[in-house]
């Protein structure tokens, strides 16, 4: 009995290492199919880390690194990476994350999580604790190098800088750029890996209908102008590379017309706001140059009135004279009645009184 459960256990034993071994080959970094929400508008600034073959970016609002020519995000308790700054991302198991993102001190990252309080901002995170026994298990001695054998950092991919976020290619168009433009060799063996699936990976075909399309009809000259002697015809994804910068090129000038019709909006309604002010300003100057234009033409008019009363004064003034004499002499009359009944009177009082004058010189002198 007892040589049968020590057979069992080496049995099972075997079988656990096995299934490991496997588990271990198996596991790696998924296919870039994952969005995390990062969506960059151009390529980042990336800053080595002292002492470490990695560039972080301080800029970015996220734990967001650069190490061995692929780009490496902790968001969520879990690690991504991409060959392309903006992604996709793919899902990367802690047992296979490259030693020296791990190494990567905590001062470093843009967003630490919360049980990453009261940790060494000079050390690594205490990953042990975190993920617990089996993974330190596993990982024995990732945290103990040799800081003077570090390897060098590898060339940041600066060719991604004239892929913003309106020109960001897609997944194929990728994987041919980085072909061409970044020669860089990793020398991690997760990283390795990962590069070969996805250069063996092929785009799935496109599922067939049940029914068949009519072929297109062309013109035989237009075939001979599209794919002339000694050229081949590009493939979609070139094609999709060579007409990415005319699509932006179209975009580009699409918003700038519409900022130029925004803008002659904007002048049209400030010059329409401006004209009452402008009215009420100019209102007092119109009527005065109305008034100075009508001033000579009523001077011409005014002029033989002004004569014809210049003349009529005199025959007006005559005319008053003449209502205002009766009424004058009525009162005139009876003074002049009076004035001359005195005059008569006076006479007749003046030979009275001569009469006397000579009858007493008589009787003076009959009496002598």
């Amino acid at each position: 009995m007892k040589k049968t459960r020590y057979g069992l256990i080496a049995l099972w034993m075997l079988i656990c290492s096995a299934t490991f071994a496997s588990a271990d080959v198996s596991i790696g970094i998924g296919f870039p199919t994952v969005s995390i929400g990062i969506n960059l508008p151009m390529f980042p600034e990336l800053v080595p880390v002292p002492g470490y073959p990695v560039y972080y970016a301080p800029q970015v609002d996220s734990n967001y690194f650069f190490y061995d020519g692929m780009y490496w995000v902790y968001q969520n308790d879990n690690w991504y990476a991409s060959s392309w700054y903006n992604g996709p991302w793919g899902f990367v198991e802690p047992e296979v994350v490259p030693l020296f993102v791990l190494r990567i001190p905590v001062r470093y990252y843009q967003q630490p999580p919360v049980y990453f309080r009261g940790w060494q901002s000079n050390a690594a995170p205490r990953w042990g604790q975190h993920w617990g026994r089996g993974w330190e298990q596993h990982r024995r001695g990732w945290d103990s190098w040799n800081r003077s054998s570090a390897p060098s950092r590898a060339p940041l991919p600066v060719y991604q800088r004239q892929y913003s976020r309106d020109r960001y290619p897609q997944v194929e168009q990728q994987n041919a750029l980085r072909g061409k433009s970044y020669r860089y060799q990793p020398r991690d063996k997760v990283v390795r890996e990962h590069f070969k699936r996805q250069a063996a990976q092929k785009a799935p075909a496109p599922a067939r209908s049940g029914r068949q399309d009519k072929p297109q009809t062309k013109n035989p000259n237009q075939q001979r102008e599209q794919v002339k002697p000694g050229q081949r015809q590009q493939p979609a994804v070139q094609q999709r590379a060579q007409q990415a910068p005319r699509q932006q090129d179209q975009r580009q000038q699409k918003q700038q017309e519409q900022r130029q019709q925004k803008q002659q909006k904007q002048q049209e309604q400030r010059q329409q706001r401006q004209q009452p002010a402008a009215q009420r300003q100019q209102a007092p100057r119109q009527q005065e140059q109305k008034q100075q234009r009508q001033q000579p033409a009523a001077q011409p008019q005014q002029a033989p009135r002004q004569q014809e009363q210049r003349q009529q004064a005199p025959r007006q003034q005559e005319q008053r004279q003449q209502r205002q004499q009766p009424a004058a002499q009525q009162q005139q009359a009876p003074r002049q009645q009076e004035q001359r009944q005195q005059r008569q009177q006076q006479p007749d009082r003046g030979q009275g009184q001569g009469g006397q004058r000579q009858d007493e010189g008589r009787g003076g002198g009959r009496n002598n």
